[in-house]
């Protein structure tokens, strides 16, 4: 075994306990990793890789980067999804004995970011940790360290709905028990794509009881433990701007699920991943970071208490009717930095003198910020001018003690104002004055001694010093100054007088940094116990702002205030709000939609690329809107309050998991069937394309009618199988509605109307010619399509299963042979069945256990 250096074994000692993070490992002016650390780390941050000890027979691997540029670094392997552990030396190495003792003083991990060059200002940086419980419930707390927000939520069952709920908020981290089993953890990381950390204990530490004196339930307690303890282990260090915990009950907010959510594009694009083309990259008409970041949670969690989506919807009427004033109020805003991540700083100690400004220029303008929304004569909106309080004291203290323009740095001075302690102004003045007396000493040296070039200097090593060229070394007389050093072209001297003031001048000098550093500090503490009032007023400005940028919007982009019924939906000239802002041409065509008690299913049929799926992703959209509390785009609204959202809207493959489109598609209609109730919005997309015609058509009608008779949820179906539309005779609730097209010489020009009764094609052949194939295969799928429709092919499709697209005469129909007993037997079974009461879930259980009977028949044959 090689036996390694006292420092090299301090690493090995310091690596054991954080085996899952990289360890920036401090020496001197560089942080060093070593072994598989350093070539990890060299192939992730493309630095170069060297060896310690590269002379002897088995080199160290070794990388290292600059620790005052290490942030870029740090920033880069967390965004990856690591951890990084920050090692330092705790002691001088001046007076250390032995090896410079270290620690690590910080782990740095995706969920516990605190650095804002290391933050997205517009969002959230959620650590969350996950707890199961005997009797089958989770706990899910969420926890953003940036912003000291702390939320908990609890599911009764289902790993599922866990699933669903993490996936509807950014969450890079999960603090889970290492007894949670294999397959649930796989889960996690597979279908979340986050950094799973482990925390054991729960313990309640009584540090923390403001913040969870609320909790009743002891189950929450120790969810909330299990953050917390993971949170103090890896930060070491205060966490007194956490706020209290915050009970969200899931069922008082509109339930969207991770497909719906990921199909509507609320948030992020589903191809970019991006905001640009979301719903929220249109409503985000904010001024301030905090406000975007809560604009982002509402629109996550839309609200289902008629109550406060009246209330907001009213403040946001009373911005729309003051443009002046709301304008004013967009510049007041702009001038108010991020308070809530500048009272986390604060707590967290890593705020600087720039950070004190930044906070005393944002509370500076809230008098003006509440004299504005004063002067709005609704009730909302005065009711939060009287929640703006002005922290004069703290004002003032900021005002008294901090410099205007301070450096970065807290511990080089020049950051206290001059008057605000006695004995910093005491040797401030001794340094001054000190300097003063040796520019006054260098002029009169230069009088005394002729030498126009003779200078007082100063460096670190030597101190003041008194320079003459050696050109000029004659004109000194002899023995007027003591040599202290000699250059190539000058010398320099000293004298006692001059040494007796450079220990003055720098004696104040070093007393006034450290003076200054310490009063800092103390700044800090006293701003520290002030944090409560300032996460409050941010709290506030910050709904200030997202009903502002309502207003704003909607003024913009013509929404209107919508109203609310209990089982009606009428929307006249709806529009999609982010398509209307991507068309260049500004052409996009509006259209009703009503759906009550005697209208909930509205069957839709039209061609590819006519507009259904926008037509069906509008509705939802516009019902999000109007339950955030915004307008929305249309020319009159009434609306319902949905209690959930289910769209299966698109396909793909879902390769991870083994699943295809067609499961995915089965997958996710099972879920809206199971989860659905009468308050319910459900969007359909095309349901059975994904397998054959009749199989697909057989589920896709059985799921109409299941959702008709037993869930009676508002649906929009929209579908090519046009022998659907035949349901509106048997379904009294169902109404056919299409999207118009028309042909014009030949070709299919979509009108993008909705329109009542079916269509009457859906000009595939059509769409594939816009797509550019081939003359002669659409020649041949037009003569192919009219065969099928006057049935002259039909049997030959069911007998083989396939019809060649090139072949120029139709084979012969074979003679019908009457099946064996078996197949007898088995195509009684499949006649027995009875689709219409079985849900699709079912259906394939049975599916899948017809084709087994099948398959033993082959084999006995």
């Amino acid at each position: 075994m090689a036996k390694y250096t006292p420092m090299m074994e301090q690493y090995l000692k310091i690596k054991a306990e954080y085996k899952d993070a990289f360890l920036f490992f401090r020496l001197g002016d560089f942080y060093e990793m070593f072994f598989d650390d350093a070539i990890q780390a060299s192939r992730e941050l493309e630095i170069t890789l060297t060896k310690r000890d590269a002379g002897k027979e088995d080199p160290i691997p070794m990388c290292g980067v600059p620790y005052h540029a290490a942030e870029n670094y740090i920033k880069n392997l967390v965004e990856k999804g690591y951890k990084v552990a920050i090692c330092e030396q705790v002691e001088d190495p001046k007076t250390a004995k032995g090896v410079v003792k270290r620690e690590v003083v910080q782990l740095i991990t995706p969920g516990t970011v605190m650095e804002s060059a290391m933050l997205n200002e517009r969002n959230n940086n959620y650590i969350a940790s996950l707890s199961h419980f005997h009797d089958g419930s989770f706990v899910i707390v969420y926890c953003d360290l940036s912003t000291g927000e702390s939320r908990i939520a609890q599911i009764a069952s289902g790993f599922d709905r866990v699933i669903h709920e993490f996936y509807n908020q950014p969450i890079k981290e999960i603090v889970i028990s290492s007894e949670l089993p294999e397959e649930l953890q796989k889960q996690l990381t597979d279908r979340l794509h986050v950094t799973l950390s482990y925390q054991d204990e729960v313990t309640f530490n009584g540090e923390y009881r403001d913040i969870c004196e609320n909790l009743n339930d002891e189950r929450l307690v120790k969810a909330f433990s299990r953050i917390l303890n993971y949170v103090q282990h890896t930060q070491k260090r205060s966490l007194d701007h956490l706020k209290q915990a915050e009970v969200l009950e899931l069922d008082h907010f509109l339930s969207l699920d991770m497909y719906s959510k990921r199909n509507l594009e609320l948030t992020e694009t589903i191809l970019r991943k991006g905001r640009h083309g979301s719903l929220l990259w249109v409503l985000d008409k904010t001024v301030t970071a905090m406000g975007s970041r809560m604009l982002k949670k509402w629109l996550e969690r839309p609200l289902l208490d008629r109550i406060q989506i009246e209330k907001r919807l009213e403040a946001v009427e009373g911005f729309y009717q003051s443009f002046m004033e709301r304008d004013a109020l967009r510049d007041s805003l702009k001038s108010v930095y991020d308070l809530e991540r500048l009272a986390g700083r604060i707590a967290f100690g890593n705020v600087n003198a720039r950070d004190l400004i930044q906070l005393k220029k944002s509370l500076k303008r809230i008098p003006e910020i509440k004299g504005l929304l004063s002067t709005i004569d609704n009730k909302e909106i005065r009711g939060l001018a009287t929640l703006l309080e002005y922290p004069e004291d703290l004002v003032n203290l900021l005002e008294q003690s901090i410099m205007e323009d301070p450096p970065i740095s807290i511990k080089e001075g020049s950051i206290i104002k001059n008057g605000y302690n006695e004995q910093l102004d005491t040797y401030r003045d001794a340094s001054r004055n000190g300097k003063k007396w040796i520019a006054e000493l260098e002029q009169k040296e230069k009088q005394e001694t002729n030498i126009k070039s003779l200078k007082i200097g100063y460096n670190r090593v030597f101190g003041y010093y008194i320079e003459v060229t050696k050109a000029n070394l004659h004109l000194l007389p002899e023995g007027k100054y003591e040599r202290k050093q000699t250059l190539t072209n000058a010398e320099r001297f000293i004298t006692p007088e001059l040494k007796e003031k450079e220990q003055l001048i720098l004696e104040a000098e070093e007393k006034s940094v450290e003076l200054e550093y310490t009063l800092f500090t103390e700044i800090r503490e006293q701003i520290k116990a002030q944090i409560p009032r300032i996460q409050f007023l941010a709290d506030v400005v910050s709904k200030i702002d997202v009903l502002q940028a309502f207003a704003t919007v909607s003024e913009v982009n013509n929404y209107h205030r919508p109203t609310f019924s209990e089982n009606k939906l009428q929307v006249k000239n709806g529009r999609h709000p982010v398509i209307e802002q991507v068309m260049n041409d500004g052409t996009f065509v509006p259209n009703d939609i009503v759906l009550d008690d005697e209208k909930s299913i509205l069957l839709i049929t039209g061609p590819n690329m006519s507009g259904k799926s926008t037509y069906m992703r509008q509705l939802a959209l516009i019902a999000i809107m109007g339950q955030i509390g915004c307008f929305v785009p249309c020319d009159e609204a009434e609306l319902m309050i949905f209690d959930q959202i289910f769209t299966r809207i698109g396909a793909a493959d879902d390769l991870v998991s083994g699943q295809s489109t067609f499961m995915v598609e089965m997958l996710e209609a099972n879920h809206a069937i199971e989860h659905a109730t009468d308050r319910s919005l459900i969007l359909l997309d095309e349901i059975g394309r994904g397998t054959s015609t009749y199989d697909g058509m057989a589920l896709a009608q059985a799921i109409v009618e299941y959702i008709h008779d037993h869930i009676h949820a508002k649906t929009l179906f929209s579908t090519h199988y046009h022998e659907l539309t035949a349901l509106e005779e048997n379904l009294p609730r169902l109404r056919n509605i299409h999207v118009r097209a028309e042909e014009y010489e030949g070709n299919v020009v979509f009108l993008h109307q909705i329109k009542e009764g079916a269509a009457d094609k859906s000009y595939g052949i059509h769409v594939a010619k816009l797509a550019n194939l081939p003359d002669k295969l659409i020649g041949r799928a037009s003569v192919i399509l009219e065969q099928l429709e006057n049935h002259e092919v039909k049997e030959n499709i069911q007998e083989s299963n396939q019809l060649s697209l090139f072949e120029e005469e139709v084979k012969p129909v074979k003679e019908k042979i009457t099946p064996p007993l078996e197949d007898r037997k088995l195509v009684d079974a499949i006649n027995q069945i009875d689709l219409f009461d079985m849900t699709p879930l079912e259906a394939m259980n049975e599916l899948h256990r017809l084709q087994k009977l099948v398959k033993q028949n082959m084999i006995s044959k």
